[in-house]
């Protein structure tokens, strides 16, 4: 795998980028390309590199890249807004659809868990876009944050996000809280040992989040646009154990898209224990995708006349 910077402008902030290509010297350019956008927290070091590290082998280009306020983006931190992070893949697709080694013509969007809504989300309204990917995603902010709590923390973190919007209207500012007052992780055992056991490791993990962001999270909903994407594909893969997103939210997008479109289950499996390079449902996870894509992403004939 080749790999270089390049980084890009969303919404008037620099976001860091690489660009990673297969190690082939050149002879498969210009590139199928794939932009690859993180979950929570936004960092391009945990799965969108991971992503590379599998696809650039089977002949795609890899755009990874931090979104705007986390990792070595600019931009507010502590702001983390999927409605943002669908501009910030659409200025992704912007800057690929640029470089002279890729194919503006072959473009798809992968997303991992939160990421998965935000490119179904970026992909309805961009029909530069070919294909998309969801895999362990959301199809709605308020249900699948609802599932995550129980009772008791699910009304206190809805009062604070009201009493939060008249602190800002007021003050400007929104309050920085631990991400997992939003995103809560204890009740899903095994992926609460996965992030503390492995992505802690990637600096700046589990940042304090706004409380504004959740309220944006809630008003997130993928389903409402996902039918706008056919007649391009979509790809839906999803642990049937998910106890972080649940299973309810892969067949919801299912339900609400159009032909033509693939709903996988990974029977057996969770919101992420699975994802390390050498595990087997990772790679038969990439297998899947590396089929779709391949299909998806063909050379169009060209038109004669």
């Amino acid at each position: 795998m080749r790999t270089r910077p390049l980084p890009f402008f969303s919404g008037g902030s620099r976001l860091d980028a690489d660009l990673h290509l297969p190690d082939d010297g050149g002879p498969g350019a210009p590139y199928p390309v794939v932009v690859v956008a993180s979950g929570f927290q936004g960092l391009k070091v945990i799965h969108p590199e991971r992503f590379a590290r599998a696809l650039t082998p089977l002949g795609y280009a890899v755009l990874a890249f931090d979104y705007r306020g986390f990792g070595q983006s600019e931009g507010e931190r502590g702001r983390l807004a999927p409605q943002d992070w669908a501009e910030d893949v659409r200025a992704a697709v912007d800057r690929v659809a640029a470089v002279k080694e890729l194919d503006a013509d072959r473009i798809a969007l992968v997303g991992w868990g939160l990421g998965g809504g935000v490119v179904v989300t970026e992909a309805a309204e961009d029909p530069r876009v070919r294909a998309v990917a969801c895999l362990n995603g959301i199809a709605d902010g308020t249900r699948s944050t609802h599932n995550m709590h129980d009772e008791e923390s699910w009304n206190r973190l809805i009062e604070r996000i009201a009493a939060d919007r008249g602190r800002r209207a007021e003050n400007g500012r929104s309050e920085i809280t631990s991400p997992w007052d939003i995103v809560r992780l204890d009740l899903d055992g095994q992926t609460d040992t996965y992030v503390g056991d492995e992505l802690y490791k990637a600096p700046g993990f589990g940042s304090g989040v706004s409380l504004e962001s959740a309220d944006m999270l809630l008003r997130f909903s993928p389903e409402r646009v996902v039918g706008w994407i056919a007649p391009r594909p979509i790809l839906i893969i999803h642990g049937d154990q998910n106890e972080l997103h649940r299973p309810e939210e892969a067949q919801s997008l299912f339900d609400h898209a159009n032909e033509p479109k693939q709903l996988v289950f990974l029977e057996g499996y969770g919101h992420t224990e699975f994802m390390f390079d050498d595990h087997p449902t990772f790679k038969r996870m990439v297998a899947t995708l590396d089929e779709f894509l391949a299909n998806a992403l063909r050379p169009q004939p060209p038109v004669v006349g």
